[in-house]
């Protein structure tokens, strides 16, 4: 029996997270004050009793996220034995540093300039993104390549469930045939742009002198990641896959499908809410899920 271990992305975030995590222990604590001293400013403060508004800025949504998912994991002590890990996103990250691929403070560092650079990208030009509900992944990727615009599909999320991003002109004709090929919905999302689209090209090139300069070491078990599903452990593919992601798509059905046929038989989601394993559950319906807890 394999349990997968499954870090969430943008979007899982929650006014008060991680205090219960910050009381903890003395060494939870001391994670949570590194992480402000290497931010520079003290996201405690926004993570535990900020707004949503405030949480909803990429550059806090990001490390606060990371910092929910890696310090759970580190809490579970001898609980936390992975056999497989994959993450959503910049889930990946919290992935990495919990498989011990990652330092905590690399990994800190690399989120927060990913954070930073894909909002900077976000003000270049103005782009969205939107769910695409009930239409299967096939006439999806087919609108998308009629239209002119830039609209591509970015996540994958399961079936009947594909997210498209592009520019807001791209999204919304995609948005439009997509209703008119039968999708049962198409909602525009409250982001701040493209993530996984060609638009985060200027991110993607900051991200990569940032990625090449940090060590990643062999993680303790295969990561899957999410440029192609599969799983890997060579440390210099890992850094190949980590810089293709901030523009390619997040293939998470396929992640999910992966990690069940090579054997996993229950998923745990370590870090804020439980949006994975709604996702893990659409895929199979009969898999074990469960939320990380101290």
């Amino acid at each position: 029996m394999k349990k997968a271990y499954i870090f969430p992305g943008q979007g899982a975030q929650f006014v008060g997270m991680g205090k219960d995590l910050y009381d903890y222990k003395e060494n939870t604590r001391n994670l949570f004050e590194q992480a402000n001293e290497l931010l520079g400013f003290r996201i405690t403060d926004l993570m535990f009793n900020g707004s949503e508004e405030d949480l909803k800025q990429t550059k806090v949504t990001q490390p606060a996220i990371f910092l929910h998912s890696v310090i759970l994991a580190k809490a579970l002590d001898n609980d936390f034995n992975p056999q497989m890990v994959a993450g959503h996103s910049l889930g990946e990250f919290s992935a990495l540093v919990a498989a011990e691929a990652l330092s905590f403070e690399d990994g800190l560092q690399l989120v927060a300039k990913r954070a930073n650079a894909m909002q900077k990208a976000c003000e270049i030009q103005p782009s969205t993104m939107a769910a695409i509900l009930g239409l299967d992944d096939f006439t999806v990727e087919d609108i998308c390549q009629r239209v002119s615009d830039v609209v591509v599909p970015a996540n994958y999320n399961c079936p009947g469930q594909l997210v498209i991003s592009g520019t807001v002109a791209g999204v919304d004709k995609a948005c439009t045939l997509l209703l008119e090929a039968g999708a049962k919905r198409a909602l525009k999302l409250n982001v701040g742009g493209a993530f996984h689209s060609p638009l985060m090209e200027t991110a993607r090139a900051e991200l990569q002198k940032a990625i090449e300069s940090v060590t990643i070491k062999e993680p303790i078990c295969p990561i899957y990641q999410n440029i192609d599903a599969k799983p890997y452990t060579d440390p210099q593919q890992i850094k190949t896959n980590l810089i293709a992601q901030l523009t390619g798509a997040v293939r998470w059905t396929q992640t999910v499908e992966h990690l069940l046929a090579d054997g996993a038989t229950s998923f745990l989601e370590v870090g804020p809410g439980n949006v994975l394993q709604g996702l893990v559950k659409k895929v199979n319906r009969q898999v074990e899920t469960a939320s990380a807890s101290i």
